[in-house]
C-alpha cells in the first residue's frame, strides 16, 4: 500500500512538473512575430482572477475598404499605458504569437503585444496633372 501511494505521488509530481514546463514553453517560445498597423477600436482590462488587457485594432488597407480586425492581448501595464496614450491615432503594434497556451488566464488571444508606436502619416502626393485631350 505504501509503494502505491509513493508511486501515485511521484506520478502526480511528474504531471505537475510537465504542466509547469508546458506553460513556461508556450509563454516564452513564440510561434511568430510581427507588426500590425491600424486604429485601436477596443481596449479594456478584463478577467475575473487573471486581469489582462484585451484589445482590437481595425486594419484599413485603403480608404473605403472594409477593415480587418486584429484582436490582441497585453500582459504588461507599461505597454497598455503606451497604447492608451496613442488612442485615436494610427498605431503599429509589435506582437508575438504564442500557440497552445493551456488557459486564457494569460490572455484571451494568442497574440501578445509587446510594443506600440504611432504611424507617421505621409502626406499624400498630389495626383499627376492630366493634359487636356487633343482635338
Amino acid at each position: 500500500m505504501a509503494s502505491f501511494i509513493r508511486t501515485a505521488l511521484i506520478a502526480l509530481v511528474a504531471l505537475l512538473l510537465l504542466a509547469i514546463l508546458w506553460v513556461w514553453l508556450t509563454l516564452t517560445w513564440s510561434y511568430s512575430e510581427g507588426e500590425r498597423a491600424g486604429y485601436v477600436q477596443k481596449f479594456s482590462r478584463k478577467g475575473w482572477l487573471c486581469k489582462t488587457w484585451e484589445g482590437e485594432i481595425a486594419m484599413v488597407t485603403m480608404p473605403g475598404a472594409i477593415p480587418d480586425r486584429f484582436e490582441f492581448s497585453v500582459r504588461d501595464d507599461a505597454v497598455a499605458a503606451q497604447i492608451n496614450a496613442l488612442a485615436g491615432k494610427r498605431v503599429v503594434l509589435t506582437y508575438q504569437q504564442h500557440k497552445f497556451i493551456p488557459s486564457n488566464c494569460f490572455g484571451e488571444t494568442e497574440y501578445f503585444v509587446s510594443g506600440a508606436r504611432v504611424v507617421e502619416e505621409q502626406p499624400g502626393s498630389p495626383a499627376p496633372a492630366v493634359a487636356p485631350p487633343l482635338m
